[in-house]
C-alpha cells in the first residue's frame, strides 16, 4: 500500500478535474499516519494554496483554538480537505472562494479514498457539507445529522459538524459566539468518541 508521502507526491501532479489549472499548488492532507482522527474540509482556501498546507488561513485559527480547547492536539490528528484544489473566482487581485460541484468532489474523493486507506482512523469528521457530501457519497443535511457518531459511510464511522469558516460570517458577535460554542459541542463529542474508543 501506498504512504502518506507518496500519495502527495502523487498528488502534486494529480489533473483529475479542471482545478488544477488556475490553483497554484495542489494541497494534500498533513498529520500522522497512525492519527486517530481525520478531519476532512471543503478545499484549500487562498492561504493554504499559497502556503500547500491545509487549514493555515482564518478559518484555520478558528480551527485550531477550538482543538485546543476540546483538548484534541492538532499535531495528532490528520487534517485533510475534500477537493485538493482552490476553487475561485478572481475579483481584482483578489481570489474570492467557490463552492466545489459535484463533479469535482467525486473526482478527488480518489485522493480521499486513499488517505482514508492509509491511516484506517477511528473517526472522521466532516467539516461542512462538501466534506459530508464527499465521505458519505450523498448529499447529508447538516441540520439533521450533526453532532452525533455514527457510519458515514460502511466502515467509516464520524460525525458531521459545521466548517470553521462559517464561523467567520456570523454577522453578529452574541451569534458568533452561540455558533462558536456549538461547534466546540461537537468537537467536545469527538473527543469522548475517542477516549471511549481506546
Amino acid at each position: 500500500m501506498a504512504s502518506l508521502e507518496s500519495l502527495a507526491a502523487e498528488a502534486r501532479g494529480c489533473t483529475r478535474c479542471p482545478l488544477y489549472k488556475a490553483a497554484t499548488r495542489t494541497v494534500f492532507g498533513e498529520g500522522p499516519a497512525d492519527a486517530a482522527i481525520v478531519f476532512v474540509g471543503e478545499q484549500p482556501g487562498d492561504l493554504e494554496d499559497q502556503q500547500g498546507r491545509p487549514f493555515v488561513g482564518p478559518a484555520g485559527r478558528i480551527f485550531d483554538q477550538a482543538l485546543a480547547e476540546a483538548g484534541i492536539p492538532r499535531d495528532r490528528a490528520y487534517i485533510t480537505n475534500a477537493v485538493k484544489h482552490f476553487k475561485f473566482a478572481p475579483r481584482g487581485k483578489r481570489r474570492l472562494h467557490k463552492k466545489p460541484n459535484a463533479f469535482e468532489i467525486d473526482r478527488c474523493k480518489w485522493w480521499l479514498d486513499r488517505e482514508l486507506a492509509v491511516i484506517r482512523p477511528r473517526l472522521t469528521v466532516a467539516l461542512g457539507a462538501t466534506a459530508a457530501r464527499a465521505l458519505a457519497g450523498r448529499p447529508l443535511a447538516i441540520g439533521k445529522t450533526r453532532g452525533r457518531v455514527f457510519d458515514l459511510a460502511p466502515d467509516l464511522p464520524g460525525l458531521i459538524t459545521v466548517h470553521p469558516s462559517s464561523l467567520l460570517r456570523v454577522p453578529d458577535a452574541e451569534a458568533r459566539r452561540l455558533a462558536y460554542a456549538a461547534f466546540l459541542k461537537d468537537l467536545a463529542v469527538v473527543a469522548d468518541a475517542l477516549t471511549l474508543s481506546r
